[in-house]
């Protein structure tokens, strides 16, 4: 890669984020558009919650499990060919969504599509932070996180109506214009990069181990809800899970080539950016998950509304996500990093006004737009610091963690807190059963968000600290349990 940096508002940077902002929100308009169809996918295939619990972790699971894999695959072959390998995927695997004739195929197509978002998540990140001026990048990732907010906004409107209409399966429909688009723009604009020092062997052991892990103690929380705790297949599956996930942390402090470098904990910022992700990620995920189910299954919403209720959430991203990514710039990120949070606890626990009878205005609109101040407040302060707290070249590792810890966030919390919070079975058809088991994990959700103020606040500290480089600290303990170093907008 030349070392001529783009700057901010050029014709290249818009051409840039263009390519960066399509590819991310081709995955960010499926998740909107998958969560919207969940009961009619549900009904179609007469799944219990367990079902759709699979839909959305069928494809966080090797999101999160590959990730790491895939940033250090961009680093080595190039982070521009990776990302279009992952867009193309990513499309041929909605075609299997979208012509999946029983839960079993759904499921599958859902797993490759993760493989496709675990290419071109990292990526689209990386692209940026190599690519923009340094003074640039707070505003390049900002900006990218509003135009991804587009995808969620277009999302209910033309995703909810193809449900309406009774053909859910056209929602996949969507995504192949906008990779080959993606892939068209990528080609000819995004200057290639990779990082030049990258030596050894890419790391497959850790690859399959941390799947493993991840995969046990899904399948383990999932069919638990329907077994009990108590079932053997329940307890080997969970036990493989915390045995495969302890082997992953002893197989990245041995290898000489790990995907997840323990040095790059060093940084404090970095960690603590991550463990924010961690408890943020994991109840937005469970929350968000919940909520669409809940406005058409207890309030009578139709898929279109129900999807379209999140509107000003996103609206208010795409408006000010770029300020906040500026602001964070001049003030740094360890005050929007703690406000964000605390609204966002707010608005789950605004949620909970949400019951049959209320007005979308007085209950839903008040919950929805607090809730995405919090994201607003959060999102790209996060990112950024998350980046900037690693050297230039090791951004597609940096990005690939976070994005790990996320996906991984929202992979357990949605197979572990709909249990906690009493969703099991077909419970969410019945409409009295699922509005006590949804205050539920708003109680859940919102606890979480509190939580990841607190560690905001005290561990984001200078933005001036000195990014670390990985190579550098090769021998770092890693102390941290397996998901404080798992996980994209």
């Amino acid at each position: 890669m030349t070392d001529e940096r783009i700057a901010f508002g050029t014709s290249r940077a818009r051409w840039v984020l263009a390519a960066t902002a399509l590819g991310s929100g081709m995955a960010f308009l499926d998740g909107t558009v998958v969560n919207v169809a969940l009961p009619a996918m549900g009904e179609e295939f007469d799944a219990e919650v367990a079902g759709l619990q699979w839909i959305i972790n069928a494809y966080m699971l090797p999101l999160a499990a590959l990730i790491l894999l895939s940033g250090s695959l961009g680093d080595r072959l190039g982070r521009r060919k990776v990302f279009v390998v992952g867009v193309v995927w990513f499309a041929i695997a909605s075609v299997i969504c979208m012509v999946a004739p029983s839960i079993e195929v759904m499921i599958a197509g859902r797993v490759l599509q993760g493989i496709g978002g675990a290419l071109l998540t990292p990526g689209s990140l990386a692209i940026l932070q190599t690519s923009f001026a340094q003074s640039d990048r707070g505003k390049a990732v900002g900006a990218w996180s509003g135009l991804t907010s587009v995808a969620a906004a277009v999302g209910p409107f033309v995703g909810g109506g193809l449900v309406d209409s009774g053909s859910w399966r056209l929602i996949f429909l969507l995504n192949l214009p906008i990779a080959l688009v993606t892939v068209l723009i990528t080609l000819r604009h995004v200057p290639e990069s990779r990082d030049e020092t990258a030596a050894g062997k890419l790391d497959i052991t850790g690859a399959v181990v941390v799947t493993t892990g991840l995969g046990g103690l899904t399948f383990g929380l999932i069919r638990a809800g329907d077994r009990g705790f108590d079932d053997p297949v329940v307890l080997v599956s969970l036990a493989i899970g915390v045995i495969a996930l302890a082997v992953f942390v002893e197989v990245e402090r041995r290898s000489s080539h790990p995907m997840l470098p323990p040095g790059i904990f060093a940084n404090r910022r970095f960690t603590g950016a991550n463990l924010v992700t961690v408890v943020v990620y994991g109840g937005l995920g469970t929350a968000t998950f919940l909520l669409v189910v809940y406005l058409q299954t207890v309030l009578g919403y139709s898929a279109l509304w129900a999807g379209a209720a999140l509107l000003p959430m996103t609206v208010l991203m795409l408006a000010l996500s770029g300020y906040a990514g500026g602001l964070a710039d001049t003030i740094g990120a360890r005050i929007p990093m703690t406000v964000g949070p605390l609204l966002m606890a707010a608005g789950f626990l605004l949620m909970l006004r949400i019951e049959p009878g209320v007005s979308y205005v007085n209950a839903v609109l008040p919950a929805v737009v607090v809730l995405g101040l919090g994201l607003v407040a959060t999102v790209a302060p996060l990112t950024a610091t998350v980046l900037s707290s690693v050297e230039d070249h090791h951004a597609g590792i940096a990005s690939g963690v976070n994005n790990a810890v996320a996906r991984s966030a929202q992979l357990m919390a949605v197979a572990a807190i709909p249990i906690a919070a009493g969703i099991t079975g077909d419970s969410y058809r019945d409409p009295v059963a699922f509005s006590n088991g949804f205050g539920n994990a708003l109680w859940i959700s919102a606890a979480l968000t509190a939580a990841g103020a607190v560690v905001a606040w005290v561990t984001v500290g200078d933005r001036d600290a000195t990014p670390v480089d990985v190579h550098h600290h090769p021998h770092c303990a890693l102390e941290a349990p397996p998901y404080a170093h798992s996980r994209e907008s």
